[in-house]
């Protein structure tokens, strides 16, 4: 996903600067997050796999092409099974209705014996949205939201939890919130949020069938943040663990299939309601 601009408003996604952070939209699959050293371990057999698995730098096949949707497919091949032993056939689709935007995972099992797999969503939005204070900006979740929440160790998950900066519902960017990498939420109860300003433009951001969250920025004032759907994390900060083990990782029975959609809709004035972090 390159771009998406509501009718009578601005570019909401970020455009991607190399010097900065080149991706946009990127999926990921078949995990989320980095592996102790890197190996992926499945019955005791280690297989190289770099952070956020291979989809985001593979190239799918169009399946479907139209004005308002499209499909793409990736299947296992041999250069998917030299890091990840496992046959997948994976669909990911793009449906506009209207301004909202649905995007959608199919992963299928063709083989005989279970298909282990995370997978998620790592969008990439403006931050400020237009000429807006970058201060201005919050996200405001669906439900409370007081459960500690999960922070990385360098690029493994640290074992401790750390409280949650949200105050009820609210969460107030702020760019020190970023200093220790990504927030992640292992079990929100929301399963929505909005990001913007009130009063101004905005992003509502659902997540039905993902059950963990994480927001993302670059230390340092990047201009972009990122509202990540997942189906997994981080490994936690520990010798290498079966990949079957690892925090999020679902388990797909031969010859099924399992589906995630998330939904991105853009607001022009935010009516934000209730800004005291109350239900």
């Amino acid at each position: 996903m390159l771009s998406l601009v509501p009718a009578g408003g601005q570019e909401t996604i970020w455009p991607g600067d190399s010097a900065i952070w080149g991706w946009h939209a990127p999926n990921l699959f078949p995990i989320v997050g980095a592996l102790v050293d890197d190996q992926l371990v499945h019955l005791g057999k280690s297989y190289p796999m770099k952070q956020h698995g291979f989809l985001r730098q593979s190239e799918c096949v169009p399946v479907m092409l139209g004005a308002d949707a499209c499909e793409f497919q990736l299947q296992h091949s041999a250069a998917t099974l030299r890091q990840y032993p496992f046959a997948f056939d994976l669909t990911v689709s793009y449906r506009l209705d209207e301004d909202r935007l649905a995007v959608g995972f199919t992963l299928h099992n063709p083989a005989e014996t279970v298909l282990y797999a995370s997978l998620g969503a790592h969008p990439g939005f403006r931050w400020p949205l237009g000429a807006l204070e970058r201060e201005q900006h919050i996200i405001q979740f669906e439900q409370p939201e007081p459960a500690n929440i999960r922070r990385l160790r360098g690029r493994t998950l640290d074992p401790v939890t750390h409280p949650t900066p949200v105050e009820g519902r609210i969460l107030q960017l702020r760019e020190a919130l970023f200093d220790q990498d990504a927030l992640i939420f292992e079990h929100p109860v929301s399963r929505s949020i909005t990001y913007g300003v009130p009063g101004s433009a905005a992003i509502e951001l659902s997540y039905p069938d993902f059950p963990s969250f994480g927001i993302w920025s670059k230390p340092g004032g990047a201009p972009f943040i990122c509202l990540e759907p997942w189906q997994g994390f981080a490994s936690p900060e520990s010798a290498a663990l079966e990949f079957a083990d690892k925090p999020g990782v679902v388990a797909v029975a031969p010859g099924t299939t399992r589906v995630w959609r998330y939904f991105i809709q853009p607001i022009l004035e935010w009516n934000a309601g209730d800004l005291t972090g109350a239900t």
